[in-house]
């Protein structure tokens, strides 16, 4: 038995002769290529036993079909190995050379080609079924032609649910099977059903809660006229310093008796009274309740409901002239005035078409208004006017959120639509195909509301829901309006909060106060660079989000309404 060393020498030998034979299947493997001799050598057994090899069945496959080729022409030449290096069967040395410097199959074992007979026979087997052939022809009849045209939809089968068990009370019997007598239940209007408009004329000032005694509601609207006949101050032009501005933010503070339940529901808007001896803050709610709330008197004794509207008060104002005269607007379609004098609220304007979405003063001395529309567009409405008629009526192509008068040139007004905001001249309007003088874009997403600047109206600030506040430049109107500055601010406050609208302190024309989203809950101050100026907190007594607030004129007083019908009234 020759070794591992002499064999590999024999082979190296024979292949420097240009002989090109098949290697005998053993650890010891060569190839080659153009008179290069590359060898690699395996530990072989010295007991001469078959090294075992793992095959790939493509490689079997080939070998297989290679060595039925040369079988059937009579000249096979596989060689067997029986683990000892002796004479191999090989064609004549002109078949040799022909084929050198091609690669044939390495010969395969005994056991490899009775593997490969099995696996060929399988598939001739599994051919003459003719499956796949049956297959095909099987989906060819079952598969129907696509109908041309119009397609028929098929309705949904409706299964049929097994019969509740229901017992003999809800079945509105007795146990012994007696129809049981029905129970008159009291009729409910539902929300379709309710009237959308109050009555006509004025309404008189009446209590919501029939338990409070007249002689405090006497008492409370004396004290309102009273506190109404002073005048108020109005706000310089020249802002005070923004340090002594923060200095005094600061100083502002909540105390327990400064936070009251004032409606039932949820806050729409809030007003504060302009006097400088006393602190009267209104506050509308979604169920059309006007409360009034003097901070100066004891709590049990010093809340006022009344109920004016019979849906949600969108806008409150009170009277610039006449503090005394308390301005409604409520998605009913009906603007009134409460008046303390005459103790009635009187009808100043009503829609029977449209819901009502705000207003403001036109005129300086509040005889005229801008009242908008949420479906359509604005109307101005003169109080002076006989009847409640409007006198001018103007379409402008979009929802009407929010208006608001220029506080220096009041022919001018702002419109928050859907997701446009435009600055209108009223010398202009017409009743249909009204255009915007000035037109404020770059918003995503429905806006909340655009005010002007209280002082000169330079600025505009809106609220979008695209969580970003927006200050605009609007000295010249008869341009683009440039953006001035952008704040990032969450605006998403859900189905059950009331959204945010950013209003413009009356005492500077350089800062606005905005609800908040953030915890602990805060009320913030921003200033128009987009800084931070201040926030009011309490841990003891603000636990929820304030999402209206309103400022005094001239104080340093602030309300925010939250969505159970609470103010929070910080002040000095």
């Amino acid at each position: 038995m020759e070794r591992p060393g002499e064999l590999a020498g024999r082979q190296v030998a024979t292949t420097s002769e240009h002989q090109c034979r098949s290697l005998p299947e053993s650890p010891v493997q060569g190839k080659t290529l153009a008179k290069q001799v590359r060898v690699m050598l395996t530990p072989m057994s010295v007991t001469g036993r078959d090294v075992s090899r793992h095959w790939r069945q493509k490689s079997l496959l080939e070998a297989f079909a290679y060595c039925e080729r040369n079988s059937a022409a009579g000249g096979s030449r596989l060689r067997s190995q029986a683990g000892s290096d002796t004479e191999r069967d090989t064609s004549d040395g002109e078949d040799e050379e022909a084929s050198c410097g091609e690669d044939e199959p390495t010969p395969l074992s005994a056991y490899e080609r009775k593997r490969l007979k099995n696996v060929k026979e399988n598939a001739e087997f599994f051919a003459s079924l003719k499956l796949f052939e049956s297959a095909a022809k099987l989906r060819k009849t079952t598969t129907k032609p696509q109908p041309q045209g119009i397609k028929r939809f098929k309705h949904a089968k409706v299964k049929a649910e097994p019969a509740l068990r229901r017992s003999k009370r809800l079945q509105g019997v007795d146990p012994l099977g007696v129809p049981l007598p029905e129970k008159q239940i009291p009729a409910e209007l539902s929300v379709e059903e309710q009237p959308r408009l109050p009555p006509l004329g004025p309404i008189p000032m009446i209590p919501a809660a029939q338990e409070e005694e007249p002689e405090l509601t006497e008492e409370f609207l004396s004290g309102w006229a009273k506190i109404s006949q002073v005048k108020h101050q109005k706000p310089e032009m020249s802002l005070p310093n923004l340090e002594s501005y923060k200095a005094g933010l600061r100083s502002m503070g909540l105390k327990e008796d400064a936070v009251a339940k004032v409606v039932h529901s949820r806050v729409y808007c809030v007003a504060v009274h302009p006097s400088e001896s006393s602190t009267l803050v209104a506050a509308g709610d979604k169920e059309g309740h006007v409360a009034l709330w003097n901070l100066d008197c004891p709590l049990e004794d010093s809340v006022h409901a009344f109920s004016p509207h019979c849906r949600a008060v969108g806008c409150l104002h009170f009277s610039p002239m006449n503090p005394a005269h308390l301005l409604s607007l409520s998605f009913d379609g009906t603007v009134r005035c409460g008046d303390v004098t005459q103790a009635v609220f009187d009808e100043v304007y009503r829609n029977e078409e449209y819901a009502l979405s705000s207003f403001d003063f036109l005129s300086s001395d509040a005889s005229t208004l801008v009242v908008g529309m949420w479906e359509t567009g604005v109307a101005v409405v003169d109080r002076r006017t006989p009847g409640k008629s409007t006198e001018l009526f103007a379409d402008l192509n979009s929802v009407t959120r929010t208006v608001h008068v220029h506080p220096v040139n009041r022919e001018y007004f702002i419109a928050a639509g859907a997701r446009n905001v435009g600055i209108y001249d009223v010398r202009q309007l017409k009743r249909r195909g009204s255009q915007p003088v000035v037109s404020l874009v770059g918003h995503s997403k429905s806006l909340a509301s655009a005010y002007f600047s209280p002082l000169t109206g330079n600025r505009v600030v809106t609220t979008c829901a695209d969580d970003t506040l927006r200050i605009f430049g609007t000295n010249c109107l008869s341009s683009m309006a440039p953006i001035l500055t952008t704040i990032r601010h969450n605006n998403n406050t859900g189905r059950w909060l009331t959204r945010f609208r950013a209003e413009w302190d009356p005492k500077r024309d350089d800062c606005f106060v905005v609800g908040s989203m953030s915890r602990p809950r805060e009320i913030q101050v921003f200033h128009t660079t987009g800084a931070l100026v201040h926030s009011f907190s309490s841990e003891d007594h603000l636990g929820s989000v304030c999402s209206i607030n309103a400022c005094h004129p001239t104080r340093y007083i602030v309300a925010g309404g939250n969505s159970s019908g609470r103010l929070h009234v910080f002040k000095e």
